[in-house]
């Protein structure tokens, strides 16, 4: 998305988000976009040490925001500890005067079904996944409710009750369902409070480490679109004040007057994207 097409305003200028992950992929691109408006970045996330299979670190990622134009901090942390996740507001408040934006981006998969899948790797994407954006979000209120914007962002998708996808994998999606019931719940705590609390979620496949190293690599990577246009759909979302609300990338952008998509495929054609899953079709 142009400049022109964000609006030209300085949405996010000044204003602190603390995001869970954020090394790479999808989280990255959110935060650089934020960081082109001149917005405070803290990032909370396990990785200090390059990862043999996959790019980036804290540090890197720190240093392409401070590039484009934010204000970086990255906080070595872990999502699932309660002390972990307490230092990182503390020192986020600290550093930048407050809180304005949480999003909870940090989430791990596994598609095993229930027969197959070990309980560490059940525990592992309850504690990242429901139980982290429901933990980073309430120790975040605080600081929220001072902020005159105040907005959590969670990437889950919308409830959807189709067997389907408990049937496929049952772990998973009770993990991100997690995520989306806490948007639900939190959006009606907070609205007397003016907090704005949203999911956001891709209509297709995007290109990240998930989708190459689980979801079909090269073949399911050209069906895919980048993590820009979810970076852009969420700035849209970020810089205006609607709360409880479920939300598909290209339908923000569409709604914001961006209806051509073309620069966000890696896909032959749209007719090749893949629909991403808890969804029913493009």
């Amino acid at each position: 998305m142009s400049e022109s097409e964000a609006g030209q305003s300085s949405g996010l200028a000044g204003r602190t988000m603390l995001m869970s992950g954020g090394s790479r992929g999808i989280g990255l691109a959110i935060a650089l976009r934020a960081a082109r408006d001149g917005a405070n970045v803290a990032l909370l996330a396990k990785t200090a040490e390059p990862h043999p299979q996959l790019p980036g670190t804290i540090y890197t990622a720190a240093a392409e925001i401070e590039v484009a134009g934010g204000h970086a901090l990255p906080i070595v942390g872990d999502v699932r500890s309660d002390e972990s996740v307490a230092e990182a507001v503390r020192r986020t408040a600290a550093e930048f005067g407050g809180i304005d934006i949480v999003v909870n981006n940090a989430s791990a998969i596994d598609l095993a079904p229930a027969a197959d899948i070990s309980m560490k790797r059940y525990d592992l994407m309850q504690d990242i996944n429901a139980r982290g954006a429901f933990l980073l979000s309430k120790l975040c209120i605080p600081w929220l409710r001072k902020s005159p914007a105040g907005h959590i962002l969670t990437l889950s998708p919308p409830l959807n009750l189709d067997p389907r996808w408990a049937g496929a994998h049952l772990a998973y999606t009770m993990a991100k369902y997690g995520m989306s019931l806490t948007t639900l719940g939190l959006a009606e705590e907070l609205r007397a409070d003016g907090i704005s609390v949203n999911s956001l979620w891709p209509r297709t496949l995007i290109a990240t480490a998930a989708v190459q190293n689980l979801l079909g690599g090269s073949a399911a990577t050209s069906r895919s679109r980048t993590p820009d246009i979810v970076a852009d759909a969420a700035y849209v979302v970020l810089t205006r004040r609607r709360t409880g609300e479920f939300l598909i990338d290209d339908e923000v952008l569409a709604e914001a007057g961006i209806t051509d998509f073309s620069q966000y495929r890696l896909a032959a054609s749209e007719a090749d994207l893949a629909p991403d899953l808890f969804l029913e079709s493009l």
